[in-house]
């Protein structure tokens, strides 16, 4: 049977638990992003990628990033890079929408290239291969 005292110890136990998990759980956050948005991510956008006809062959990387800055806030944070085999110098980003649930494709491409021996990232929103017909611009809706 619980008695006050006991109902007080397990109310006290949880908060020192919490104040000192929380710390843990922020760090995780911040180098992992939130697991639930990984998911979503992982399960949406590679389908989207497979619907159009890309398969394994075609692409050489995929993977969510976590940005440094803030984009569009209409998406989740965590990003979508693929870089397909006939332009390995560009990066495709994708992106999935809070609302919907949209698999959408950015504008913006980032393209590698060297120069002098130096390696350097530039945004493009230059029409390439795999460029869709609606994109979403990467720095709008930054509200």
């Amino acid at each position: 049977m619980l008695t006050k005292k006991n109902v007080l110890i397990i109310i006290i136990g949880s908060i020192i638990i919490g104040i000192f998990s929380f710390p843990f759980i922020t760090i995780y956050l911040l180098n992992n992003g939130n697991p639930y948005h990984n998911y979503l991510v992982n399960k949406h956008i590679p389908a989207h990628l497979e619907h159009l006809g890309y398969t394994n062959e075609v692409i050489i990387e995929q993977h969510i990033i976590a940005p440094k800055s803030s984009a569009n806030h209409s998406v989740y944070h965590q990003r979508y890079m693929v870089i397909f085999k006939d332009e390995p110098q560009l990066k495709y980003l994708y992106g999935l929408t809070k609302k919907e649930k949209n698999v959408v494709q950015f504008c913006e491409k980032i393209n590698v290239m060297d120069r002098n021996g130096t390696r350097s990232e530039e945004m493009t929103i230059e029409k390439t291969n795999h460029s869709e017909s609606e994109c979403l611009g990467y720095y709008d809706n930054r509200n």
